[in-house]
């Protein structure tokens, strides 16, 4: 994605599932569009950004085209979920 000029699409669900656990949609967004750390999950095909969320580390797997991202969900994630990710392949840098 070039240079953070993208729409970001929020779906009903990842809004409520970023309402759910405790997150906010415009941290969310700070996350999705500065993050350097982003991998691909062999696993799903999609695209996963990583980055703060306060004080908790959080995974976005995300689907996107020309100008558009579309977040799928959101979770906490650690380091060491991150790290075994990619030693096992599961996770490549992206």
């Amino acid at each position: 994605m070039p240079e953070n000029k993208f729409e970001i699409i929020w779906t009903e669900y990842l809004k409520y599932r970023a309402k759910l656990r405790g997150y906010e949609t415009s941290l969310l967004e700070e996350v999705i569009r500065y993050s350097t750390e982003r991998y691909i999950d062999s696993s799903t095909g999609r695209n996963v950004v990583v980055g703060k969320h306060d004080n908790r580390l959080v995974m976005i797997p995300y689907e996107c085209d020309e100008n558009r991202i579309t977040p799928v969900t959101v979770h906490a994630t650690s380091r060491q979920q991150i790290k075994f990710r990619l030693k096992t392949g599961r996770f490549a840098h992206g």
